[in-house]
């Protein structure tokens, strides 16, 4: 008995596409976003650009980043700390690190760890909230974080991948 080796295997074989195991797109647009609002947050604080923070009382001024979200007013749980300087270096040094890294892509569980603490911390002390009873975009802001946590969402539009790479980072994978 013959068989016929064409129908046996296939001539030619077609590779299987390999999958693509980056995040949606989606939520690099959504990374890249926070990113720039934490690290325009911080460039007006900084240099009082004139939208959030008056063009005379940015930080090289002599103002105070801390001084008017922990007001009495707002933050109300934070007035202690408001206008100290650790407060004010510890607050710019957060926003400058939290947009660097989302912009980038790199270093995120620990940005995304530290960021969500912050904007839940923020949430907390605005309670109760005057528009809506749960949530606003501090809450809105912790969420998408925590998505960036499981996800490794730096790795599309990012240096995430190049990032995970490095040996201190494959050594300590929290870093990544």
């Amino acid at each position: 008995m013959t068989t016929n080796a064409s129908t046996d295997t296939p001539a030619t074989e077609v590779p299987a596409p390999h999958a693509d195991t980056r995040p949606p797109r989606t939520l690099a647009v959504v990374r890249i976003v926070l990113g720039w609002i934490f690290l325009w947050a911080f460039l007006d604080k900084t240099f009082g650009l004139g939208y959030d923070t008056a063009a005379d009382r940015g930080w090289i001024d002599g103002g105070s980043p801390t001084a008017g979200f922990f007001s009495e007013d707002v933050g109300g749980m934070y007035s202690g700390v408001a206008g100290q300087a650790w407060a004010d270096w510890l607050f710019m040094g957060a926003q400058a690190g939290l947009g660097l890294a989302l912009v980038l892509g790199v270093c995120l569980r620990p940005a995304a760890i530290g960021g969500a603490a912050l904007m839940i911390a923020m949430w907390i002390s605005m309670l109760p909230l005057e528009t809506n009873p749960i949530v606003d975009p501090h809450f809105v802001y912790a969420t998408m974080m925590i998505a960036f946590i499981f996800t490794d969402a730096g790795d599309r539009w990012g240096l995430g991948r190049h990032w995970g790479r490095l040996g201190f980072v494959q050594r300590l994978p929290i870093l990544r």
